[in-house]
């Protein structure tokens, strides 16, 4: 016999399945509130179908995504208006981001699918002195507070998806495309290094099974 939290997860996926919304571009509008008006240049990594990169448009003189599936990247080509200074390149994220400086460097969704010293040690060597790293993480739930806090969401998320799709089933969004997979680092561990690495970084677990990390370059 499944367990109760069991069949509570089958039915939210289900949920979910049919009223899908996007986790990650709740955040975008959060993430603008911790940059600058105004700055220079934006690299955003792992940019997808261009939403986020867009929004950074809307505050920076140029733009930079870029994600390593040609298919997405394509899309957000596709999706950003002529005029937008906003370009996107298919490029590892590790290897073949544009080097900077850059005043703000965002990451959404996608540091748990790169080796993450690495990846943290790459974003702070192109973060320009005084610039800002925002990442917008999953973890793997391990704690009484992880699953609380997870717990706490499901209410949230159920009212969300029922409002965004007007109660009816819907297609993902283009955004919800993406290539995913679980995170498998705990919020101890992806706490522990990002200090290590970028001292005065903040982080909190968030809503959605999500956390945050803010860190300013000295």
């Amino acid at each position: 016999m499944k367990s109760l939290p069991h069949r509570i997860l089958q039915a939210l996926d289900r949920f979910n399945a049919a009223h899908p919304w996007d986790h990650n571009a709740h955040y975008h509008r959060w993430i603008l509130r911790q940059l600058p008006d105004r700055f220079g240049s934006a690299l955003d990594v792992g940019s997808g179908t261009g939403d986020l990169a867009r929004l950074l448009a809307t505050r920076a003189d140029e733009v930079h995504g870029v994600d390593s599936d040609p298919v997405i990247v394509s899309q957000a080509s596709a999706l950003t208006p002529g005029p937008t200074a906003v370009s996107f390149t298919v490029a590892d994220a590790l290897t073949g981001i544009p080097a900077g400086p850059h005043d703000a460097i965002t990451c959404v969704a996608t540091l748990h699918h790169l080796p993450f010293t690495e990846a943290l040690d790459t974003f702070r060597s192109r973060l320009a002195p005084g610039g800002t790293l925002v990442v917008v993480g999953l973890y793997r739930p391990r704690t009484a507070t992880d699953h609380l806090l997870g717990a706490a969401a499901v209410l949230p998320n159920v009212a969300l998806g029922w409002l965004k799709n007007r109660g009816r089933a819907a297609a993902p969004p283009t955004s919800m495309t993406a290539r995913t997979r679980p995170a498998d680092m705990a919020f101890s561990d992806i706490a522990a290094q990002a200090h290590t690495l970028l001292p005065g970084a903040r982080l909190r677990r968030r809503l959605f099974w999500r956390y945050t990390l803010i860190w300013r370059r000295p």
